[in-house]
């Protein structure tokens, strides 16, 4: 056997310990827009990448025993990287296929996440699951060292993963992008290698120096144009891949992971945009006094909280969005701004619970299809909001669904109703895909105090229309908690039921 540089084998495990979970996290991120970050999505990531890992230790083995030479495992480390720099390139045209046909064929959110990230990741995450019994057979000079050396190069390896998980999740796709992470965990692996090859090092540095190259490839500058107008701005953000379009008539619009739906929309000198806005708008002069204090958590780019400071100055909005470049395009693009609007950049529930003062109205817009967070669907999280609702205050709850499916309308009313008292959670049946849930802490007709608010004469005929559509929430569901939320099945059970 060659000689080799003294712990060149236990830093190429440890570069692909690193670069196996660091795919892994770029890799849920890639998912993340077109199929959400639930934990079924995860549980298909984490699966995956398992199955991916076994198969390759399988075959790892019996082709160490094969051909115990560092050039073979380097190949599978060079083919493994190549791999790897090839997903962030393919996967956006992929995914969106792969969401078109499994609506069609009802595969729904698990097999369409599973497949996605199968034909994704798997094939080079099974290459790097050969080169650890490579490894342990290029390292193993006798047989009685065979448990000491397998265990080392095990810990070096898990070791190496740990780094990879933290860099990519806390470090790299925050700063550099998904992309960018995968382009250099792919480099990395092509470096690493080099070392162990002597004179065959060309190939390797080859492959290097090509995916160097692509890390300069400017990220999100192709999609200038859509069917609905000029993309003016767009970026892949902490949180989401979000842009804003324009269409000829200067209407500006706000979509987040790859268009599947608008959340936010501005027209120059108007402030009362149609749809669930104008509802969650109103659905706050609902309570028995005129509100003074209101939230709006999931305010993204600012529509609701730009008309209310419009036709009521004196109101203090807390618009509280998670994601903190959303609310900069909403600035910037959405005219969403004003002296008594105050923005908070934090996740809804959290923010809320470390508030110390109370609010005539809350608006709750924060569920983004097809991720809902589980723990703002729940009787915990509406047993707080009641908490932070002054008494004959209201909160109103943007509930986005496939035409003709009420299932997660029935549970949130149901979980709504536990916390707040039978009677006292109405809805508002805005259009096929949108129904404001509006509950009430007191006793009162919401109805009536819309028809009877005092607000603009322009305002004046959105509160009546409101007031005509009003009517009590719907039964059937059941009542989520923090231990128990499935909202992942709920929605994707939705989503099939209608491409049946």
């Amino acid at each position: 056997m060659t000689q080799r540089p003294k712990f060149l084998l236990e830093i190429v495990v440890f570069c692909v310990g690193l670069s196996t979970l660091g795919a892994e996290i770029a890799a849920a991120r890639l998912l993340a827009p077109w199929f959400g970050a639930s934990t079924i999505v995860w549980a298909n990531t984490i699966a995956t990448v398992l199955v991916a890992l076994s198969i390759g230790y399988a075959i790892g083995g019996r082709l160490a025993d094969r051909n115990p030479t560092m050039s073979g495992l380097a190949s599978l480390v060079v083919v493994a990287a190549v791999l790897l720099a090839i997903v962030p390139f393919i996967s956006g045209p992929f995914l969106g296929q792969s969401v078109t046909a499994f609506e069609e064929l009802s595969g729904g959110l698990f097999l369409g996440s599973l497949v996605g990230v199968g034909l994704l990741i798997a094939l080079p995450l099974l290459l790097l699951g050969m080169v650890s019994p490579y490894a342990v057979r290029l390292k193993l000079e006798q047989v009685g060292d065979a448990g000491k050396v397998a265990g080392r190069l095990s810990a070096i390896s898990t070791i190496g993963a740990l780094v990879g998980t933290f860099s990519a999740s806390l470090l790299l796709i925050p700063l550099i992008g998904t992309q960018r992470s995968f382009l250099l965990y792919a480099l990395i692996l092509a470096l690493v290698v080099i070392p162990t090859l002597g004179k065959r090092w060309l190939i390797p540095a080859v492959v290097a120096v090509v995916i160097a190259g692509l890390m300069f490839i400017p990220v999100g500058l192709t999609k200038t144009v859509t069917a609905n107008g000029e993309v003016i701005w767009e970026k892949e953000t902490e949180y989401q891949y979000a842009r804003v379009i324009e269409d000829p008539d200067g209407e500006r619009v706000l979509e987040l992971n790859e268009g599947q739906a608008v959340h936010s929309i501005y027209r120059e000198d108007e402030y009362l945009m149609g749809g669930y806005w104008d509802s969650m708008f109103i659905l706050s002069f609902a309570g028995e006094n005129p509100p003074e204090s209101i939230v709006n958590l999931g305010s993204a780019a600012g529509t609701v909280a730009r008309g209310i400071n419009h036709y009521f100055p004196d109101i203090a909005v807390d618009a509280v969005e998670i994601d903190p470049d959303v609310t900069e395009a909403g600035r910037e693009f959405f005219d969403f701004q004003g002296k008594n609007i105050t923005t908070h950049n934090a996740d809804a529930r959290p923010w809320l619970q470390a508030q110390d003062k109370t609010f005539d109205s809350i608006l709750v817009d924060a569920y983004r299809q097809p991720y809902i967070p589980f723990y703002l669907t729940t009787r915990e999280f509406f047993d707080e909001v009641r908490v932070r609702l002054n008494q004959g205050g209201t909160v109103s709850v943007n509930v986005g669904h496939v035409p003709g499916n009420d299932d997660l309308e029935k549970v949130l009313t149901a979980t709504m109703r536990a916390s707040f008292g039978d009677g006292r959670v109405w809805r508002d049946p805005v259009d096929d895909t949108n129904t404001v849930l509006l509950a009430t802490k007191g006793d009162f007709d919401p109805a009536q105090q819309l028809r009877e608010a005092d607000v603009p004469p322009e305002v004046q005929p959105v509160a009546w229309t409101a007031a005509d559509r009003l009517e009590p929430g719907l039964r059937g569901g059941r009542v989520y908690t923090d231990d128990r939320a499935p909202v992942e099945w709920l929605i994707d059970a939705s989503l099939a039921g209608v491409a049946e």
